[in-house]
């Protein structure tokens, strides 16, 4: 069905969404930049009304409003409930470093060429990705260095929702749970899960900080969210708005790229002084992981996401043994 497109001189206020984080968290922080920007470039025609997290539901639930155009933008974690391939960018081991991220990510990177028309199909414009940096696993009680310790330890913890984010921390010999982020505190605090898994040490420390005694920095997977709009809104949208609005994303997402790695040694900082004990494995260790889950997780996600996709990921990636 054609959208009506609409003329850059016509007012219009966008429902913008943080799902997992507040006002304050650099999330909520960076919704509210991409509505201040875009309102500064249109000269006040552009407005944005914003959302943090939980106030209109989960992630699932938010991301399908979004795909339905009853949500306009999202800065959020892609689920890949409509297409596994979005998962692509959450195999483990796959960047290593702040360069790689930055060239994968770029506007004509390889990741970035890659999930863009997935997405498409899918019913979103996707403007980039937001890095957090490199996750960890943070637990209470007792905290793991390698798989054999992971698997004596009988360690449970969250797993983010979405392929392969369960099945890596499987063969790295975690049990994986998987629960959507407004139901992690209460999952630890009861016991269904010993801690959190994929994060960095933020969010761990900010959130569940009272519950959580270690953060071993696995860095097994590269931790994002995206900057994402509802296609049809984006459609609806004549060039001149579609510019502002891009523009906009891609500033949110250049100041992001700037902050996120002292940000990060901010909160390993901050953590370690507020008594979480940080753990650094031995490169051994986290060599010992990343074999493991490229033998298990890569062929499995081959499967899932295709050989067309899984070449394109080998030719850029240099995978370790």
């Amino acid at each position: 069905m054609p959208v009506a497109v609409q003329a850059s001189d016509e007012a219009v206020t966008f429902r913008m969404v943080s799902t997992s984080g507040d006002a304050s968290s650099p999330q909520g922080m960076s919704i509210q930049m991409w509505a201040d920007r875009m309102s500064e470039l249109s000269d006040g025609r552009m407005t944005g009304e914003t959302f943090f997290q939980g106030e209109l539901g989960g992630q699932q639930e938010v991301f399908d409003q979004m795909v339905r155009g009853n949500i306009d933008m999202v800065l959020e974690l892609p689920q890949s409930s409509y297409d596994e391939r979005v998962g692509v960018m959450s195999l483990p081991y796959l960047i290593t470093d702040w360069d790689q991220a930055k060239t994968a990510y770029s506007p004509d990177g390889w990741m970035q060429q890659i999930v863009e028309p997935i997405l498409e199909e899918v019913g979103v414009k996707f403007f980039g990705v937001y890095p957090d940096g490199f996750g960890g696993i943070a637990t209470k009680g007792s905290y793991a260095t390698n798989y054999e310790d992971a698997q004596a330890l009988n360690l449970k913890v969250r797993a983010i929702p979405t392929f392969p984010n369960p099945q890596t921390l499987k063969a790295m010999g975690y049990q994986a749970v998987p629960i959507d982020w407004n139901e992690v505190y209460t999952s630890i605090q009861t016991g269904v899960v010993a801690g959190d898994a994929g994060n960095i040490i933020y969010w761990d420390y900010e959130y569940f900080g009272d519950q959580l005694d270690y953060y071993v920095h696995t860095r097994h997977n590269f931790s994002y969210s995206s900057l994402m709009m509802s296609l049809d809104s984006w459609n609806a949208l004549d060039e001149e708005d579609q510019n502002i609005v891009a523009s906009a994303a891609r500033e949110v997402i250049d100041q992001r790229y700037e902050s996120a790695q002292a940000f990060d040694a901010e909160w390993i900082q901050a953590a370690q002084d507020g008594g979480m004990e940080y753990i650094q494995p031995t490169d051994e260790e986290l060599a010992g992981w990343a074999k493991i889950v490229h033998e298990q997780v890569w062929p499995e996600a081959e499967e899932t996401f295709g050989s067309e996709i899984m070449d394109v990921v080998r030719s850029n990636v240099q995978v370790g043994g």
